[in-house]
């Protein structure tokens, strides 16, 4: 089913702020943001996944569906075209971000590793591998190479997505160990490139 919005200012004319949809923001000034920007209930657990990344110490942007029971196209805006203004000018003023985003179920566990920053992507991938999980860049399958991504909306015009399938989100959000395995690989990484970039 195609998004009903194509563009922020679509749907902010057709939904309502606090009722349908919020923006949550934590501004750190560091070189590296989490977002989810289909998170709440566009692609359930991404929320969690990307807060629990964070921590106290990472950026984080947030955007939110948060009325439950909707199709997922009603909120969702495809990376390519997500506009927001909050989230374009915060992913723009740090170096890479790390989008983690859901995809649907297709009997495999595998996280499909996209985005532009080749380095950060290799060195995410492998650390998901020695944690046990599977995690794989595969041009076929969500490449988020595009350059308009709101993953590669970076000063370095180069970022990270990682879209779950809903099994495995289902699995880490049911499993707070499994769901620390997963976001300490994640941050691992990220926190190793966040010292090389400075």
């Amino acid at each position: 089913m195609p998004d009903r919005y194509s563009s922020f200012a679509a749907l902010e004319a057709g939904e309502v702020l606090g009722v349908d949809y919020r923006i949550r923001i934590q501004d750190r000034g560091t070189s590296i943001i989490i977002i989810a920007p289909h998170g709440g209930y566009i692609e359930p657990v991404t929320s969690q996944i990307a807060e629990a990344i964070a921590a106290e110490d990472l950026s984080l942007y947030l955007f939110e569906g948060v009325r439950s029971g909707r199709p997922h196209s009603d909120l969702h805006i495809t990376s390519s075209k997500f506009d927001e203004p909050q989230g374009v000018s915060l992913v723009g003023r740090t170096e890479t971000a790390i989008a983690v985003h859901g995809r649907s179920n297709d009997g495999r566990a595998t996280i499909w590793m996209g985005g532009r920053d080749v380095a950060l992507r290799n060195a995410i991938t492998a650390a998901l591998k020695s944690a046990g999980f599977e995690a794989a860049f595969d041009p076929a399958h969500l490449p988020g190479l595009d350059s308009t991504n709101i993953c590669n909306r970076s000063r370095n015009r180069a970022g990270v997505q990682l879209e779950l399938p809903r099994s495995l989100r289902d699995q880490v959000d049911a499993d707070p160990e499994r769901m620390a395995t997963l976001v300490s690989a994640i941050r691992s990484a990220a926190l190793d490139n966040q010292g090389r970039e400075r």
